[in-house]
């Protein structure tokens, strides 16, 4: 700023005001970190200056424009020189306004928009214009600042001082936020950004406010009240503001847990003890993290930290995990897959809740123990984590790369669901991470191995050659004995020869890792049918029907199983049917003859204006095509009042169930679960 900006307003005429202002708009302004200071109440946003006599404080104003805001703000100084050196931030020793995630987000203060704050005569101007000294006028003297039409001054520095949270990025509400100023000067341009990058880049967010410490309390506000995201925008503009600044980095890491960012949260937390290494809390919060990962030793090392009191029930959380987890590793060792189930399920309950590790050695137990749709149901819930082929620490599991970890068992997961060409993706990269790792080594060995027998076996069962079959899909099962797929390969194998009851065994291996494998209920319900094993195989197409229910060809073989099982009985089959509808039946001698088939007989008792029997009535219809070997039928009481007296129905819908002319079951207005169960207890 030229020299004449140490000129009160008494010295100029009014007729120049409006020049000069337009002039101070083409200067910058630099910003210093500043610590907390009160605040003073001066006001309405325009408003005549209110002076205050402190021998404390010194007011001055210079005129400035912000950088995007449009505004121009006033600032105090106590310097006579710009280049005064700038106090660093570097390595604060008061961490103010740094955010506990203990805390639940509570309301936050509220500042009114007529405050300033006040420091110290000692302290550095916070901007500074032009290149000039900056002299303090007297305590009456007005400042250079913007007027508004009343001859009244705006209050400077409000544009950059706006305490309004909702209003980032929408020039609303706040003077100067691209808005058209009052007094007719115009729409303020924002001046060019020439300042060194380290204060300067990035400097006005969309929220137009270049203090750090005002965005660290505004984004403390937004944690308050839960906004995390919020808050996270406005510590990393602090950041860009103030890079050295530890707590905001801290503050930073509270925003990102809680959006669940654990692992960036880690490395802000580790970016605070390197700016400021006796940072205790930042300690202590980077142990808790750690814990809630599973890196039990690293988490020691923060929570005790040395020369302070650890907080006693992170202290005790880790003593616990710790405890557990050293239990599951002796189980695993021991191949006692269930007492490593039990530990690692305890370890997560005792704090490791985000731990990739630990939910990957649920994984591991629950496939040891042929339960392969939980052990993946494991791994879909696994926290998402970062893998890299540099790990990001030295930590191991069962000596073993953390980062390697899950990707081992979700090898084994996904060759025991027989997708090879992912599990030699995946144990592939678990290589790269842990080269050196024995068991990856020969997990992935044997991937490639069972990759080729497969491939092989396929090949011979395609060119009938179903011995050679049959050989080439039991190597690879010597590599891998929990792998459904092989097994339902081979039971193909042995079904195409006529070795039935060999076909039979394998299905029922893989049923055993995979419940409800479709192929391998389709194999074993056709070699039963072979060997005339027929309530064996009606209650596999009866699964099959429900998981199927649309497969023309399940329907008519479970039919044709039905009818052979009640021939072998000696059961009458000639009222059933294999087709798929409810019979009406009008007659009482009509339905005593239904009713007495040997196979049983459920009743629908409905009324054709009963909004119930309406509803259900659809859902009859699927019970008709899924259970084949029962009758179906439905009775007009308003048409057949005769039959209904006779059975004593007064409610409607009321379905009976009967066998061989005999009432078994009665439900009135039962719910689709409750039918459908009596249904399927007298299929069979």
């Amino acid at each position: 700023m030229s020299s004449q900006s140490g000129k009160t307003m008494s010295e100029l005429g009014l007729d120049t005001l409006s020049d000069r202002l337009r002039k101070t708009l083409n200067y910058e302004e630099e910003t210093v970190n500043k610590p907390d200071f009160r605040e003073l109440d001066l006001g309405s946003p325009v408003s005549t200056i209110r002076t205050r006599n402190s021998a404390l404080t010194t007011t001055t104003t210079t005129s400035s424009s912000s950088s995007s805001s449009g505004s121009v703000s006033g600032r105090a100084s106590t310097g006579p020189n710009r280049n005064l050196p700038q106090k660093s931030d570097s390595k604060p020793k008061s961490h103010s306004g740094e955010l506990s995630v203990e805390s639940s987000p509570t309301t936050s203060r509220n500042f009114r928009p007529g405050h300033t704050r006040s420091y110290s005569s000692g302290s550095y101007p916070l901007i500074y214009s032009g290149s000039g000294s900056v002299n303090s006028p007297s305590a009456n003297a007005l400042p250079a600042g913007n007027i508004c039409p009343s001859g009244r001054i705006l209050k400077t520095g409000m544009a950059s001082r706006s305490t309004k949270t909702d209003v980032l990025g929408t020039g609303g509400a706040n003077y100067g936020h691209g808005s058209i100023m009052r007094g007719g000067l115009g729409v303020l341009k924002p001046v060019s950004d020439t300042r060194p990058v380290n204060h300067s880049k990035g400097l006005v967010g969309a929220c137009g406010v270049n203090d750090p410490e005002e965005l660290k309390r505004m984004g403390n506000d937004s944690y308050k009240k839960g906004h995390f995201t919020e808050a996270l925008g406005f510590y990393e503009k602090a950041i860009v503001l103030s890079p050295g600044n530890a707590a905001y980095h801290f503050n930073r890491a509270a925003a990102l847990m809680g959006l669940r960012r654990l692992m960036e949260a880690v490395r802000e937390c580790e970016e605070a003890i390197k700016l400021d290494p006796s940072y205790v809390k930042a300690h202590h919060r980077l142990g808790s993290l750690l814990l809630s990962l599973g890196q039990v030793e690293s988490a020691q090392k923060h929570i005790c930290f040395a020369g302070y009191q650890p907080d006693p029930v992170e202290v005790q959380k880790l003593q616990s995990v710790e405890k557990h987890m050293s239990k599951c590793t002796d189980a695993r060792r021991l191949g006692d897959w269930r007492i490593m189930l039990k530990e690692v399920d305890a370890a997560i309950a005792s704090g490791a809740d985000a731990s990739p590790q630990f939910f990957a050695c649920r994984a591991e137990a629950l496939l040891k123990l042929n339960q392969l749709d939980d052990a993946f149901l494991a791994l879909s819930n696994i926290p998402k984590f970062e893998t890299s082929i540099s790990p990001q620490s030295q930590s191991k599991i069962f000596d073993m790369v953390f980062e390697a970890y899950p990707l081992f068992v979700k090898t084994l997961v996904e060759l025991a669901r027989g997708r090879f060409d992912i599990a030699l993706m995946t144990v592939e990269k678990a290589g790269q991470i842990d080269a050196q790792n024995f068991e990856i080594s020969i997990l992935l060995n044997n991937v490639k191995l069972v990759g080729r027998a497969r491939a092989r076996g396929n090949d011979l069962f395609k060119s009938e050659r179903f011995t050679e079959a049959c050989a080439a899909y039991g190597e690879g099962l010597k590599l891998d004995p929990l792998n459904s797929v092989l097994y339902c390969n081979r039971a193909a194998c042995w079904f195409k020869l006529g070795q039935w009851e060999k076909s039979v065994n394998d299905c029922n291996q893989a049923l055993r890792i995979q419940p409800n494998y479709i192929k391998a209920l389709l194999r074993r319900a056709a070699s039963n049918s072979k060997l005339e094993h027929w309530s064996e195989a009606v209650k596999d197409y009866e699964v099959l029907r429900r998981e199927l229910p649309d497969d023309t060809e399940v329907a008519e073989s479970l039919f044709l199983a039905h009818v052979t099982l009640k021939k072998s009985r000696g059961e009458d089959v000639d009222n059933m049917k294999i087709g798929g509808e409810v019979e009406s039946v009008s007659g009482l001698e009509q339905f005593h003859a239904a009713i007495s088939s040997q196979s049983a007989s459920v009743v629908h008792f409905k009324s054709g204006s009963n909004v119930q029997c309406k509803q259900i009535s659809p859902f009859l219809d699927s019970l008709c095509t899924r259970y084949r070997s029962i009758n179906f039928l439905k009775v007009d009481v308003e048409e057949s009042p005769a039959i209904a007296h006779s059975e004593n129905v007064t409610i409607v819908p009321t379905f009976k169930i009967y066998r061989k002319g005999s009432r078994v079951k009665e439900m009135i207005c039962p719910s689709q679960e409750v039918l459908e169960s009596s249904v399927k207890h007298y299929s069979i």
